[in-house]
């Protein structure tokens, strides 16, 4: 094994479809127009040195190492600066072009530290590989003069250092920041000889407004910011491909490893999703995967009050088998079931829907995808007959108009919120409907055209005021629609917008917006050209979630914006695999590739090659087993990597069907939340430690490769397929290549995928097989999956939540940029440096009233529950809302939240619950009952026999 090396090309790659032929010392080359001199040398194996060019960013032409020659032109041009021209020749090398490079870069050492043996960069370092290119032997100027070579370095980031005395102010670092993050926190300060890289105010990296996305760090071409894991480990000697294991952009990263340990996450510049750029979670994030508190070994209790005992595979494979044969012997079949990881990879979660279906004898599976992106699947297909965004991530790049919808990419989907604020700052146009006022209205050379901060629970209302709007204005595509969509559905729905009760100043009375903003939105998205709607949980998450995405398929069709690049109705999905986990046959009704389990003949293919007989009728949902569990008729469950007690709504009501069941077996790397009421904790593998695929939010199938031995012992497949065979199935995979063939034969828009061309291609978007050999980026070009688009009607019902006088306020919730989901993995990094704890927004007016100040412990309280936590004054939400995240469970938000939920899919109404916010002395007699709880669950039995339970 070796170091995986990516070529970098100096400059980025033009994308014009004119070519042009030049000469290169005496070679004859052919490449697009606007290609740099640099660039096209490198097409053909001719490295010009360089030291300020990175293909990451634009040319910039500042370290002057790579002057050129042009027969027929005076002077010595930067060869990154000078486009090809049409028969030019150019010489890259000879005893002037060296002489001059000799003596820049001698100017450069002179201001360097000479401790290139102890740098942490030795091997790894360009400015030691370009003092050996260009045949630097000596330096005949010393440091007796001003140098800076003295100045202090900075540690204040968990990740990385700065070490000024090593900066060349190639500028690099800045221009990543600018260019390929967006976040424009470093600069040049200083004229001259006292130039330098300043973070923000030149306070320090951590004080700055950085976002530790690495892009500095990966562009530095000396040791002047490095990873502290290479400083503390070394130079990496081998390296796999593999992909994030967090959100549902699926970036694509290097692991670099000396022998089986990992020194650092790098982005892969051929990543599809990705393209190089990476975010703090993927790039420095993975220490939990170390983590103390991570579990090892299987462990079981008779009792959740007592405490844990570890014990062999054999021994808790066995009571998990014996325990669910002895529920379903005297409960009936149908009193187990188990819910799958959208953490774990597609290969994983297909055999544990498998293992439900065809060992346990019934359906009662679901998935995360319940409380999150349900209402997407369930809206999407009856619109436009899939279950899946439109568009491939590339597609951002010919956006006209973004309407980003109850989203926040900047901290949820990082890597994509860069790519949308570089076409925002190329001039694309901004639409954003959401309470709160989050980055994409107003940061550094972005602005929103439009902000509609619209109340909590009034989506639908808003969807069909712009449908309003658009129909009544006459400004749908109606040549589109005769095309591609069903007319009768058409006509129907657009009686039913253009009613005067759905016009944006009839709905303005729900929705709080002026209406005057509400038209120059709709007019904006349907008259500015390719029109892209981007949406998260704030779309889904509400008891009209899946209305709300039929209402966003209908703007997308009336207005012609489906079927081809820079347009689609497009989720973004919160967890890396969600996608696959609803792919892979996740839901109570639907078998993998989103086939009813009622159709016969999908059944009888899956009944001949599993060998068994499936039963017919839908299972139970996540909300139908804690119910039934609670009722007496459900008695053991089996859950993969998710952490329901803290994830899920009403946590009252999910501890008490949790503590009702029998036999609780969670599979996880921590004892989390849920794992204070299991029976059997059967300890899993991390993304680094098992091969398989993620599915990510644009459908693109990507490879997980295993670079290390799994620490318990066994992959994730693996364990299920122990259970099956526990329970007396004869599953016999020996590589999860094995378990993608299955599904590829079995699941019609996986048939065309396997390893091998996973591994060929890099990745591939399903629909993947005979019509689509190389995957599908784009969707319903030319027709819809379903035939003709279909329009449905999205009437406003507002939800049963309503404030009153004793909970006027509303509380809607959501994500940070440092901390992912319920924060298992997050909170066991250095993430916790800039989130240490859930805080609430509250807007100054609503704060004053009820006499609380920044930093104030609150006691927020609903019909379901209270909890407390600090409050955070801000204006980012509106008077009459609050916010907060729910990443720590010390907060437990969810007891704050209802059993509202979405119509059609149960998914939990957690954008919209009625609270009051009052101030507190700290946290809750709740908060402290449930910690000694948690604490008493988890307490691990010594091995030593007779020991006393260790706390």
């Amino acid at each position: 094994m070796s170091l995986i090396q990516e070529t970098d090309y100096g400059t980025p790659a033009s994308k014009s479809e004119k070519t042009v032929s030049l000469e290169i010392d005496g070679f004859k080359v052919t490449v697009p127009e606007g290609t740099s001199i640099m660039r096209a040398a490198m097409e053909i194996g001719i490295k010009v040195p360089k030291l300020c060019a990175y293909d990451m960013v634009e040319s910039f032409g500042s370290c002057r190492l790579c002057l050129v020659e042009i027969e027929g032109r005076n002077g010595t041009p930067a060869s990154c600066t000078t486009p090809v021209a049409e028969g030019i020749k150019v010489t890259t090398q000879n005893q002037r072009l060296g002489r001059i490079r000799r003596n820049v870069m001698e100017l450069y050492i002179s201001d360097h530290p000479l401790d290139c043996l102890t740098c942490a960069a030795n091997g790894n370092c360009e400015l030691q590989d370009m003092a050996g290119a260009v045949g630097l032997r000596e330096v005949r100027y010393g440091h007796e003069g001003k140098n800076h070579l003295g100045q202090q370095k900075d540690a204040s980031n968990p990740y990385f250092t700065f070490d000024p005395s090593k900066c060349i102010v190639c500028s690099r670092c800045v221009r990543a920041c600018e260019e390929v993050q967006g976040t424009f926190a470093l600069t040049i300060d200083g004229r001259g000889f006292a130039s330098h890289v300043a973070a923000g105010m030149d306070e320090g990296f951590l004080a700055s407004e950085c976002v530790s996305c690495g892009a500095c760090v990966q562009a530095c071409p000396t040791a002047t910011l490095m990873e502290k894991s290479v400083i503390e480990i070394g130079q990496p000697e081998h390296s796999k491909v593999t992909i994030c294991a967090y959100c549902g952009v699926g970036c694509s990263f290097k692991a670099e490893m000396r022998g089986s340990e990992v020194v650092r996450m790098v982005p892969y510049k051929d990543g599809k999703a990705n393209h190089g750029h990476s975010c703090v979670k993927g790039r420095f994030a993975w220490g939990y995967t170390n983590h103390k508190e991570r579990i090892l070994k299987p462990m079981i209790r008779e009792k959740i009050t007592d405490p844990w005992r570890e014990v062999s595979w054999d021994e808790a494979l066995g009571r998990v088998a014996s325990e669910f044969r002895r529920i379903q012997a005297e409960h009936g079949t149908g009193a187990i079931g188990g819910i799958t990881s959208s953490r774990c990879t597609a290969e994983e979660t297909y055999l544990v829907q498998k293992l439900i279906r065809s060992v346990f004898g019934n359906n009662n599976v679901d998935t995360c995808a319940r409380v999150c992106h349900s209402p997407t699947g369930y809206g999407l297909s009856k619109t436009f007959g899939t279950s899946a965004g439109t568009q491939d991530f590339d597609s951002v790049e010919d956006v006209d108009v973004f309407m980003v919808i109850g989203a926040n990419p900047t901290d949820a989907h990082p890597v994509f919120g860069s790519r949308m604020k570089k076409r925002l700052r190329q001039g694309a146009r901004l639409i954003v409907v959401d309470p709160r006022r989050t980055d994409l209205v107003r940061s550094p050379h972005i602005k929103a055209d439009y902000h509609l901060p619209l109340l909590p629970g009034t989506n639908v209302a808003m969807m069909t005021a712009m449908a309003h709007v658009i129909v009544t204005e006459g400004l749908a595509d109606e040549e589109y629609v005769r095309e591609r969509c069903e007319l009768d559905a058409f006509a129907d729905w657009a009686e039913f917008v253009s009613r005067p009760e759905n016009s944006p100043e009839a709905v303005e009375k729900y929705t709080k917006v002026p209406a005057a903003d509400v038209r120059a939105a709709a007019r904006l998205y349907a008259t500015g050209g390719k029109a892209a709607i981007y949406y998260g949980l704030g779309v889904t998450e509400h008891s009209q979630g899946t209305t709300t995405v039929m209402a966003m398929a209908n703007l997308a069709m009336a207005t012609g914006n489906i079927g081809e690049r820079g347009v689609g109705v497009n989720p973004l999905r919160g967890q890396n695999n969600l996608q696959g986990a609803c792919d892979m046959g996740s839901f109570p009704h639907e078998l993998p590739g989103y086939r009813h389990i009622s159709d016969a003949a999908t059944r009888a293919l899956f009944e001949k090659d599993w060998g068994v007989s499936l039963y017919d009728e839908p299972g139970l949902r996540i909300p139908n087993m804690l119910d039934a569990a609670v009722d007496g008729s459900f008695r053991g469950i089996y859950i993969e990597g998710e952490d329901i007690l803290q994830s899920d709504p009403d946590t009252h009501h999910v501890a008490a069907g949790l503590a009702a069941m029998e036999c609780v077996v969670v599979q996880d790397l921590f004892l989390n939340e849920t794992a204070n009421y299991a029976h059997v904790f059967l300890p899993g593998s991390t993304f680094l430690e098992k091969d398989g695929t993620f599915i990510n939010a644009e459908r693109r199938i990507g490879r997980v490769r295993k670079v290390t031995p799994p620490k318990n012992g066994l992959a994730d497949w693996e364990i299920t397929q122990a259970i099956a065979k526990a329970m007396g199935r004869d599953w016999n995979y020996t590589h999860p290549s094995e378990i993608m063939d299955e599904i590829a034969r079995l699941t019609p828009t996986f048939a065309g995928v396997s390893y091998q061309k996973l591994d060929e291609m890099g990745s591939v978007q399903w629909p993947c097989n005979e019509k689509a050999p190389e995957g599908t980026p784009i969707m319903h070009i030319g027709g819809f999956v379903r035939g003709k688009g279909n329009f449905l009607i999205t009437e406003y019902v507002p939800t049963d939540e309503r404030t009153g006088p004793r909970f006027p306020l509303l509380l809607t919730t959501g994500r940070i940029l440092s901390q992912y989901n319920v924060g298992a993995q997050t909170r066991r990094t250095d993430n916790t440096v800039w989130h240490q704890e859930d805080r609430l927004e509250i807007h100054p007016h609503d704060a004053e009233q009820r006499g609380i100040r920044d930093g104030d412990w609150v006691r927020l309280a609903s019909r379901s529950g209270e909890t407390s936590l600090r409050a955070k004054i801000t204006d980012r939400v509106a008077p009459g809302v609050v916010y907060t995240t729910f990443h720590h469970p010390d907060t437990q938000a969810n007891v704050i939240t209802t059993d509202y939920s979405d119509w059609a899919t149960n998914c939990p109404e957690y954008k919209v619950t009625a609270v009051q916010v009052s101030p507190s002395n700290g946290p809750s007699q709740w908060q402290e009952d449930y910690e000694a709880q948690a604490r008493q669950s988890r307490r691990i039995a010594p091995v030593v026999p007779g020991a006393e339970a260790a706390e």
